[in-house]
């Protein structure tokens, strides 16, 4: 895992997106450990306690579940509920800018699948 490069957000925030893309990309699935707090943090050169307040977040939602003693894991259904909330934001907040300038620089859908099929 990696930080985006987005220094705008805070390091929370860049942390849950790293841990989110994971998970949807297959490296965690469903009922697979976590790192720990310690482990990510130096695999991302960020503070335990950032780290940890990323985890939270997760477990707020119900995404990663807590056994105490032998760590995090990722919840059950987890992969499909953050794809959903991505497809969700992707076409709420970032599609409509996309598609503007895709209109101001007068590139049409058809020709993007054109040349993804090339």
């Amino acid at each position: 895992m990696t930080l985006r490069t987005q220094h705008d957000k805070p390091v929370y925030v860049r942390l849950r997106e790293t841990i989110a893309d994971a998970i949807m990309a297959g490296k965690f699935s469903d009922g697979d450990p976590l790192p720990s707090v310690r482990a990510l943090a130096a695999e991302e050169q960020a503070n335990p306690l950032t780290v940890a307040k990323a985890y939270q977040g997760f477990q707020d939602e119900g995404l990663i579940v807590v056994k105490r003693g032998v760590g995090m894991f990722v919840a059950a259904g987890a992969r499909a509920r953050l794809r959903d909330s991505e497809r969700s934001r992707f076409l709420k907040e970032e599609w409509p800018e996309i598609r503007a300038r895709m209109n101001r620089l007068g590139i049409d859908a058809s020709e993007l699948l054109e040349r993804e099929r090339a």
